[in-house]
């Protein structure tokens, strides 16, 4: 119950620095080249500040919460609250925040507010481009989308031939499937066609040996009947 309590009043509170944010008069700005080092001054006369990023159409982004005496002689390191900022951000004496490596990622406007209630709020810092450094970062992403679109074009040409040749493969398989088949029904036809011509055939043979027999036993009758006759002639009446 306490820890929703809490995120609720801090919820509450990190809401309420857009709106002061946007009625700070002195918001100053600080040009910078990408992968540059920049440091940032914190005006309050504080011992414990938030550093807070805004960027446009985001919520604040609290970055660290720093700790500084006078009476004592070292530093008390800074609580982070993303670990990816610990390479990132740095501080130094009297809250001065550093910003390593600067990339587009960093840019915003910076400000420190005190931990205590109500809040205040130091002057802004936007923190943005030189115009030469702009211009080269929109020209890589001019580039970087050409590249990607280029690249898009020459999927879809690659993709649209592995399509046209899989079409043909299925279309020649199909074609051999069907030709396969008709082959084997033409010759299934053919042989039922020679089966049914030998089957025909055959009776013819068996009458034509039937009557060749016949005719060699008529043969042998017309023989034995001419001699019988001859042989009758040639016996003269006594």
């Amino acid at each position: 119950m306490l820890f929703v309590k809490f995120y609720v009043v801090n919820l509450v509170y990190f809401l309420l620095i857009d709106v002061l944010i946007c009625i700070q008069a002195a918001v100053s700005d600080l040009l910078t080249d990408l992968g540059s080092n920049v440091t940032i001054n914190c005006d309050l006369d504080e011992n414990e500040v938030y550093w807070i990023l805004l960027k446009t159409a985001d919520p604040p982004t609290v970055i660290l919460r720093t700790l500084y005496n006078i009476q004592q002689i070292t530093p008390i390191p800074p609580f982070y609250y993303n670990k990816t900022f610990r390479n990132k951000y740095s501080v130094q004496f009297k809250h001065r925040l550093v910003i390593n490596n600067v990339t587009t990622d960093e840019l915003g406007v910076y400000f420190c507010m005190n931990t205590r209630t109500p809040p205040k709020l130091s002057n802004s810092t936007r923190l943005h481009l030189n115009e030469s450094t702009q211009l080269t970062v929109l020209n890589e992403c001019h580039n970087h989308t050409d590249q990607n679109q280029t690249q898009w074009k020459i999927i879809i040409i690659i993709f649209g031939l592995m399509n046209g040749l899989l079409v043909i493969v299925v279309l020649g398989l199909v074609k051999v499937f069907v030709v396969g088949n008709r082959g084997s029904e033409e010759q299934s036809e053919q042989l039922n066609t020679d089966q049914q011509q030998m089957q025909v055939i055959e009776p013819h043979q068996d009458q034509l040996n039937y009557a060749a027999v016949d005719f060699s036993k008529l043969r042998r009758n017309i023989r034995s009947s001419q001699i019988n006759s001859t042989y009758a002639t040639l016996n003269l009446p006594k």
